[in-house]
């Protein structure tokens, strides 16, 4: 075990935490939208303390699945960059970059937040394609919540380029916003040998032993979630932190909003 690892287990045995919060505390979250107009249909960027990502939403015409002619879809891709942490490197996809991209998606998708069926142009044809892509500027800790926050706020920015005659214009945004019908706010709340706790700062990030991913939608229903991490939960553990999660996404709704 390295000297890192164990002042920070140390510091959980005498409960307590490497910058003084309480186990259940936030650092002071922010939400700032429209930050790459030029480049995006929506776009925000999300910062957690020190931990910051953007996230970008580009709308492009595609052919629907078989199975829903009449709907549209969305893809998530995180990435992972070098320039917000020294363990990243540049090359395919990471398993961390993979993992945040589905957690992503899937409180997206379960929630109901996007009305595929209005996304679609013509049955069978053409439909909208979301595309939302997820870059960490600095890795400080909670990228899961960063970057949930990050693309359901980018989401919320978004509106449809210009569609004539079947070519779009990029250059001309219509006031037309995504046909958006919930707003799913996780919470990742993680576990370090009996402690449970929210918000990791850095080190706590990477020495969690297990940690669940939860989603809820603005009534406050369970919509989605993910365990992760090496160690198992218990029943009460997932209770517990499901519990913990539902009382933090209060606080990031209040932000985004």
């Amino acid at each position: 075990m390295n000297i890192v690892k164990q002042h920070t287990i140390k510091l959980f045995d005498n409960k307590t935490r490497e910058d003084g919060r309480k186990f259940d505390e936030i650092r002071d979250v922010s939400v700032e939208y429209g930050i790459s107009a030029k480049s995006a249909e929506g776009s925000a960027r999300v910062k957690i303390g020190e931990t910051e990502v953007v996230a970008g939403v580009k709308l492009d015409l595609g052919t629907p699945y078989p199975d829903n002619p009449d709907e549209g879809s969305i893809m998530v891709n995180a990435e992972l960059l070098p320039l917000s942490s020294p363990d990243y490197e540049p090359g395919p996809p990471s398993i961390g970059s993979i993992e945040i991209s589905r957690v992503v998606d899937r409180a997206i998708r379960e929630s109901k937040m996007v009305n595929f069926k209005k996304l679609c142009i013509e049955k069978g044809e053409r439909v909208w394609m979301v595309f939302i892509d997820i870059y960490p500027i600095n890795d400080a800790g909670n990228l899961f919540d960063a970057a949930a926050l990050a693309a359901v706020a980018a989401l919320k920015d978004a509106k449809f380029p210009t569609l004539k005659e079947g070519v779009i214009d990029y250059k001309k945004r219509t006031k037309k916003s995504l046909p958006l019908e919930e707003t799913p706010i996780s919470c990742t709340v993680r576990k370090i040998k009996d402690t449970i706790f929210v918000d990791p700062c850095r080190n706590e990030d990477k020495f969690t032993d297990a940690r669940l991913t939860a989603a809820f939608t603005k009534k406050g229903d369970l919509c989605a979630f993910q365990k992760g991490g090496d160690e198992t939960l218990t029943e009460d553990d997932l209770s517990k932190m499901i519990d913990l999660a539902k009382k933090v996404t209060l606080k990031y709704r209040k932000v985004l909003k």
